[in-house]
């Protein structure tokens, strides 16, 4: 299985747009880091045809120890949530959105 990286994107950008490859880089990490700010500040971000991505609080609750059965609390934590379009779902799924009518 391959997986995306920086490097991918960055070479996306550089061949898709024509920038030097250092532009392209620079792009690349001020958009995750535009990304990674606004999610730590609790924004959403919405991404148009790919998806949403938000930060959801789970408040402290009573969960159950796999091995031993016994409750233990799990306390509070942030998560991060994303949200497919129907758009990305159809390209991964090799299917076509119905038409518009």
């Amino acid at each position: 299985m391959d997986t995306v990286t920086r490097a991918h994107l960055a070479e996306t950008i550089y061949t898709e747009i024509g920038l030097s490859r250092n532009d392209s880089a620079e792009i690349l990490e001020t958009l995750l880091a535009r990304i990674a700010t606004a999610l730590a500040a609790g924004e959403t971000v919405k991404i148009s045809r790919f998806g949403t991505f938000s930060v959801r609080q789970k408040g402290r609750r009573i969960g159950r120890n796999p091995k031993t059965g016994v409750e233990v609390p799990i306390l509070p934590r942030r998560v991060l949530v994303f949200r497919p379009s129907q758009v990305l779902k159809a390209q991964v799924n090799g299917r076509d959105l119905p038409d518009d009518e």
